[in-house]
Parts: C-alpha cells; sequence; structure tokens
C-alpha cells in the first residue's frame, strides 16, 4: 500500500478509477470547503472510507508534515511488495532483471527510471527507505502515474539488501567507465541486479565492493556520463539489443 499526500494529488487518485483507494485521511482542521469538499464527495461517491485526524495524526500517516496539507491517502499497489518476502521465490522463478536505486535523491529522476523499468524488461525495482528519494507527489507525477502499478521492491537498506540477493545466487552488476564488459554483451547466468548510482557520487563505495559484474556503456563523442534516468532505460531494454 503507498500513502499519498497533499490535496491535488489525492482528489486525483480519487478520479481515477483504475486506483483502488483503501481510505481517505483528513486533518480535522480542515475547512470543508473548497477541494476538500470534493475529496469528501469523491471518496463518498466511491465507498472510500474517511477517517479523521488531529493534525499531528496525519503528519505521522504522510511522513510528510510540512507538505500533506492535511489530507492523504492509502492506494493499493498490488505489485509492491518486500525484497524478503520476494527472495523467498526466487528459486522457482524464471531468470530475473532487477534495477537497484542506491541513493537515487531526485523524485523527477525517480519517477521516470520507475517509468523506463515498468515498461521495459525490469522484474523488480529494488527501492530502500534509506538514501533514495520518497516515494511522493514529485515521483507519481515524473512516473505519469505508472508507480501504482510498477514492480517496487521494498527494504530498509541497499548494502544488506543486495547481499541478501546474492546468498541466492543473484549476480550484482554496477555500471563503470572502464568495465571491459559492456552492458549490451553482458548475459546473465540467471537472475541479475543492476546498480543506479547517485546522481552525484555515483555508486557507493560499499556497493562497487561487493558487486559481482562491472559493465560499462559505450559512448562515443568524448560523451563520459549519462543522466542516471536514462541509463535506467538503456538497461530495461538492453535484451532487445541481444543479436
Amino acid at each position: 500500500m503507498l500513502t499519498v499526500y497533499g490535496r491535488k494529488p489525492v482528489l486525483e487518485a480519487l478520479q481515477d478509477a483504475g486506483l483502488q483507494c483503501h481510505a481517505v485521511h483528513l486533518a480535522r482542521s480542515n475547512r470543508e470547503a473548497g477541494i476538500i469538499g470534493q475529496i469528501k464527495q469523491q471518496a463518498q461517491s466511491r465507498a472510500v472510507p474517511i477517517k479523521m485526524h488531529s493534525r499531528e495524526e496525519l503528519a505521522r500517516i504522510s511522513k510528510n508534515g510540512k507538505q500533506d496539507q492535511g489530507v492523504a491517502v492509502d492506494i493499493i499497489c498490488p505489485d509492491f511488495r518486500t525484497l524478503e518476502s520476494y527472495v523467498q521465490h526466487l528459486e522457482s522463478l524464471p531468470p530475473q532483471r532487477l534495477l537497484a536505486l542506491d541513493c537515487i535523491s531526485n523524485p523527477q529522476n525517480l519517477g521516470m527510471i520507475i517509468r523506463s523499468a515498468t515498461a521495459g524488461q525490469i522484474d523488480g525495482i529494488i527501492w530502500s527507505r534509506k538514501g533514495n528519494a520518497a516515494l511522493g507527489p514529485l515521483v507519481i507525477k515524473a512516473s505519469a502515474g505508472t508507480l501504482y502499478k510498477a514492480p517496487i521492491l521494498l527494504c530498509p537498506a541497499l548494502p544488506e539488501a543486495l547481499r541478501q540477493c546474492q546468498v541466492h545466487g543473484v549476480e550484482v552488476c554496477i555500471l563503470a567507465a572502464d568495465a571491459r564488459q559492456s552492458l549490451f554483451e553482458h548475459r546473465p547466468k540467471r537472475h541479475c541486479i543492476y546498480v543506479l548510482g547517485n546522481e552525484t557520487d555515483g555508486v557507493a563505495k560499499t556497493i562497487r565492493e561487493l558487486a559481482n559484474t562491472p559493465l560499462s556503456i559505450p559512448m562515443a563523442g568524448g560523451v563520459e556520463s549519462l543522466n542516471v534516468a536514462v541509463t535506467a532505460s538503456l538497461i530495461a531494454y538492453a535484451t532487445y539489443f541481444e543479436r
């Protein structure tokens, strides 16, 4: 379940018939007129429960008291799951291609990554609560609403998550300019994770040290690096380049 906050994002979510809304949360201090009235009317028309809270209680629900505007909604996302539950079934799954997000701090980048990964051949997106941008309104907007149906794998912190995957035989790949093997030449033996690093600092040292395979993206014209969301798109569609 994903909790979305903010008056306009909540109203848009309630107006989307394709989304299953579990409950609407409102602060008692809200004025009844305007968009709050529209939210209540829309929730009632869809038989979505409305729960009233103090301002402090709502801030704990939204986890962003400064920007929630006294409104939040719980949305059921059927493809969200914990990484812990996911790896328990890895042995029975066909070869998996996963993306792991290492401190992607820009919400626009995160949203575009999620959109490309969901559209391409990526089976899961590992999002850790520590270091990454929150899955909030800016990410939803940048993903063009794709976040709600994205295969998000939730975990507390990425290094521990990658080690957990390696125990189950998953290959961990990072992007490195000096790597001899190209992303488009790489053929995983079975399950594989591609790690996307921070926009400024790249992949963290702790992640680089535990990675199994460095890969490069061929570039011409003296270009040294690509935007992380562009890199995610190349990874998501890399299998289409197989010969």
